[in-house]
């Protein structure tokens, strides 16, 4: 961790900003200082983060809480230090970055979504069992199965919001979706990790929203679904002599 921010103050120098090493030095102890060991709280907010984010970007989910594993920004429990292996930060990287931009392109988007909707549920469960590790065991069976639902539920409401805007044939509204989900995992991650009491309470207006929008949007598919049904059973015109 030291060396790490000895490298940011060097970068600092070359690019004209002057921090001495003590300022660098007391900024890392805060830092250290406030993602310590994890408390209960704090380990039901990162199972559930790690859970429902699971859903919509398990990649990037990987990837960002392995990353401040290594880097020393948070201290991850036992069942989630192979995280932050660097095997694992390259592959999930990689992956992140496929991801990044299948995820951009109309209709092959719904596509890798149903390919990953086998990978992401048990993913996500397995992560946020992971929280609590082999020796707790009835917490982390309790946290699996809070993830996988979490988990079944983004990934649900992604799927069918995808569905939707795929209607459209302009693809603006793909990219502001998949854009906000980029920005969403990040806060999600952040938000479980740092304050998770906070987290607790988005989460379930999130949850609540996503019902609400599976609602809604299964309706709009099935009139979509109906129009077609109509349009191609019309039957065809006479020709005319």
């Amino acid at each position: 961790m030291d060396a790490l921010w000895l490298h940011i103050v060097q970068w600092l120098h070359a690019a004209g900003l002057h921090v001495d090493a003590g300022t660098a030095q007391a900024v890392a102890e805060q830092a250290r200082h406030a993602t310590g060991a994890l408390d209960m709280p704090g380990l039901l907010a990162l199972a559930a983060g790690l859970g429902w984010a699971s859903g919509f970007r398990l990649y990037a989910v990987v990837f960002l809480v392995g990353g401040m594993g290594a880097a020393g920004w948070l201290a991850l429990p036992e069942g989630l230090r192979i995280l932050q292996h660097p095997a694992v930060l390259v592959v999930s990287g990689l992956l992140l970055c496929v991801e990044f931009v299948a995820d951009k392109v109309p209709w092959f988007d719904s596509l890798w979504d149903a390919v990953h909707s086998v990978i992401r549920v048990p993913a996500g469960a397995l992560l946020a069992a992971g929280v609590f590790g082999p020796d707790n065991g009835g917490m982390a069976l309790a946290a699996g199965l809070l993830g996988g639902s979490l988990s079944a539920t983004a990934l649900a409401t992604k799927m069918t919001a995808r569905a939707a805007a795929n209607t459209s044939p302009e693809p603006v509204s793909n990219w502001l979706l998949s854009f906000f989900e980029d920005g969403l995992v990040v806060v999600v991650v952040w938000l479980a990790t740092q304050h998770p009491v906070a987290f607790g309470i988005a989460l379930a207006c999130m949850v609540a929203l996503s019902v609400l929008l599976l609602v809604v949007l299964l309706k709009f598919l099935r009139a979509v679904l109906r129009r077609l049904s109509v349009f191609f059973s019309r039957p065809a015109a006479p020709a005319t002599r």
